[in-house]
């Protein structure tokens, strides 16, 4: 009896030991745990948040590539406390949240239908973009040129620091990304909201000012309702010779998918720039929209003139960022995360899922949207500089497309 025991352990034991030593030779980060194919790392046996780990895989040493201090450069709205307003709600990102967002925060804000974030104005620039509904905008600059229009998803607005504007949610539920070209954008002084200024001027000068009596003024709401309950607009506004409509380059908003996307290298996707060159009045932020493949790649490259900001909208994503003497990380993106990639940083995007297209934007502190990707600057060198450099067959440096391919399939 005890002798077949034996013969039947023999005989099973390696048959059974196979799979453990199977897998040992796989890496264990897909199921959220710090373990290598070569044996690094053990199991995670104290506290630790399992779904983040799960989403984060490169957070977990996945990328042997990586080395160094990267600072944190993923924040997502998920994290962000959300303010609860009658007409709907908003939730930010500042500097605060990402102190490496120097030159960009940024919010996501939903209306309900007939909501109004109430008139105000900004120490800063807004830029905007809707992604869920239809919202009716309307802004006013120092020279009286005012603008009145209805936005869809993809439509663009950008108003100027301090031009007064306010917006209205037209479908049954509305939702936006804001923008501003300052990380620190809840600082005291960047937002003046109508209601709060009205509220704490004198009535006798709000009479004084406006020409009626003080009654008026008796239901201002106090505090200020920041976003607000109302019934759809039906007023126009008729334009007169000193207060002119906002046309043509001076018009305050952009419809990205009205344009055909930018004429690219790759096949790997669709990329609009929104910048200046395009947009006339976006004078500090410019943009892009893309759209990347499943397994697509934005290709390697780096932005010569700001700090980029991106946020991402739909799919998967994975992203690592060079920021010099051997110091480089790995980040895992999903929709709604935001990231912010340093000033000259080398990156590229990935698009990490097999069957869902990658959707983000881009922003930049600038007037205009540039990068260098690598390809083309080895491409434009000469071949047997880069070939002695990177120890590489001249051949291969030779084969290197000299043209910007951005998004690669």
């Amino acid at each position: 009896m005890k002798v077949s025991a034996l013969l039947l352990s023999c005989a099973v034991g390696p048959a059974l030991a196979a799979p453990r030593l199977q897998a040992r030779a796989e890496d264990r980060f897909t199921e959220g745990q710090p373990i290598s194919k070569a044996g690094k790392g053990g199991p995670i046996n104290g506290g630790t948040n399992h779904q983040l780990d799960l989403q984060n895989p490169d957070n977990l040493g996945r990328q042997s590539t990586d080395n160094g201090i990267v600072p944190n450069l993923k924040w997502s709205f998920s994290d962000s406390k959300t303010r609860l307003l009658k007409g709907g709600w908003v939730r930010e990102q500042v500097i605060q949240d990402l102190p490496q967002s120097h030159d960009i925060a940024g919010a996501q804000q939903h209306l309900k239908k007939g909501a109004i974030r109430e008139l105000h104005w900004h120490r800063v620039a807004e830029w905007g973009i809707v992604y869920a509904g239809k919202v009716k905008l309307s802004v006013v600059d120092e020279n009286g040129v005012y603008q009145v229009e209805e936005l869809n998803y993809g439509d663009i607005w950008y108003f100027p620091k301090g031009t007064a504007h306010t917006i209205q949610g037209l479908a049954d539920e509305n939702e936006f990304l804001l923008v501003f070209d300052d990380g620190d954008f809840d600082k005291v002084g960047t937002t003046f909201n109508i209601d709060d200024w009205i509220a704490h001027t004198p009535k006798s000068v709000l009479a004084k000012n406006f020409g009626v009596d003080e009654s008026v003024f008796e239901n201002v709401p106090s505090p200020n309702p920041y976003i607000t309950n109302g019934t759809v607009s039906t007023r126009n506004v008729t334009e007169t010779p000193s207060t002119p409509v906002a046309r043509g380059n001076s018009s305050f908003v952009y419809r990205t998918l009205e344009h055909k996307p930018e004429k690219i290298g790759g096949d790997g996707g669709e990329f609009h720039k929104i910048d200046s060159t395009n947009f006339p009045i976006s004078k500090t932020i410019a943009a892009t929209f893309v759209t990347l493949k499943p397994g697509g790649l934005r290709e390697l490259h780096w932005h010569p003139n700001a700090e980029e900001w991106l946020y991402f909208h739909k799919g998967k994503a994975q992203a690592t960022i060079f920021i010099g003497n051997a110091n480089a990380r790995t980040f895992d993106f999903t929709a709604g995360d935001t990231a912010v990639f340093p000033d000259n940083s080398g990156h590229y995007i990935e698009n990490t899922s097999k069957d869902e297209d990658l959707i983000w934007v881009e922003i930049y502190k600038s007037d205009r949207v540039a990068d260098i990707p690598l390809t083309q600057w080895l491409a434009l060198t000469p071949a047997d500089l880069v070939a002695q450099t990177l120890k590489v067959p001249i051949e291969f440096v030779e084969k290197l497309k000299k043209d910007k391919q951005v998004l690669i399939g």
